[in-house]
């Protein structure tokens, strides 16, 4: 099971992904730091600054199919830069034409709008995400975690970090379902 983790250079909320990268790790799976830009990425604790990561690929030159799932880690900061890349909006996109699982947290369902993946899904977010949303055409709900197979890629999505264990329990049942077939 390899498993793409998508995150803009500065303002991914750590947690979120070491978190999920761990169950990754846990789970047998090979997880991958993808990046917009090559060297590292700095993570924040909210608006700390917190570790920085080395990325392994960068977008656009990594194909969206050599993975069994994807994992978009949220801060507030960091999907609010990848919605604005083009390549980073392509790549996610390409996850739900291939019918491969994405997993988002918090603020990431932002990087999804702009992909235009989130119409007729049913989904969770940061609260603060419910209109923009609602916005682009899918439904919002107040849930720990979200799991809607409505469409052609099954899309897991949560909260805040306090809901990561069950984030991380339904992406990684999801991923291993994506990597059997």
């Amino acid at each position: 099971m390899r498993i793409a983790f998508l995150v803009a250079p500065e303002g991914v909320e750590q947690v979120e992904l070491t978190d999920p990268w761990q169950a990754v790790v846990d789970g047998g799976g090979e997880p991958v730091l993808v990046s917009t830009e090559s060297g590292s990425v700095q993570a924040f604790h909210h608006l700390d600054k917190a570790d920085t990561f080395p990325v392994d690929q960068v977008v656009g030159e990594v194909a969206a199919d050599e993975f069994d799932g994807l994992v978009l880690p949220g801060g507030v900061a960091n999907p609010d830069l990848l919605r604005m890349d083009e390549n980073a909006v392509a790549y996610v996109r390409a996850f739900f034409e291939l019918g491969r699982p994405v997993a988002a947290i918090c603020h990431a369902p932002w990087t999804l709008i702009e992909a235009d993946v989130v119409r007729d899904r049913t989904l969770t977010s940061w609260p603060s995400l419910r209109t923009d949303l609602r916005n682009a055409g899918g439904t919002w709900v107040d849930e720990q975690v979200k799991v809607c197979d409505g469409g052609p890629a099954t899309l897991i999505t949560s909260r805040k970090p306090d809901d990561l264990k069950a984030f991380c329990e339904a992406f990684m049942t999801e991923f291993a379902r994506s990597a059997s077939r």
